[in-house]
């Protein structure tokens, strides 16, 4: 736990992570926005998404792949009031998304 409530667990796909845990489970029902920060270096990937969270509609789930956990990210978030999760090896895709490797972490708003 780290921040909130950000769960990491590099052997469990982000889908069966959170059906299998006391954690959050990512929203299935609501739009995607994919944002993929690998090829940015700090605070490149930290400031991006920010930006583009105040861009999305509240309803939306916003899908970063990162080459690296976004451990600086969960205390913004969290202070924000977003639900996260993230997984270093989510499989080769995540709602819809491919991964293609990536760490992926998906951030949404839980009070609609």
């Amino acid at each position: 736990m780290f921040g909130g409530i950000h769960w990491c667990c590099p052997w469990l796909p982000l889908f069966v992570m959170a059906e299998t845990s006391t954690e959050p489970a990512v929203p299935r029902d609501r739009p995607v926005e994919v944002l993929d920060v690998r090829e940015l270096s700090p605070p490149g990937p930290l400031k991006e998404t920010l930006e583009l969270l105040t861009e999305l509609p509240e309803e939306t789930v916003l899908v970063q792949l990162n080459d690296r956990a976004p451990q600086f990210l969960y205390p913004k978030l969290d202070d924000r009031g977003y639900t996260y999760v993230t997984a270093t090896d989510p499989g080769p895709t995540f709602l819809g998304v491919q991964t293609d490797g990536a760490v992926v972490s998906a951030i949404w708003v839980t009070d609609l």
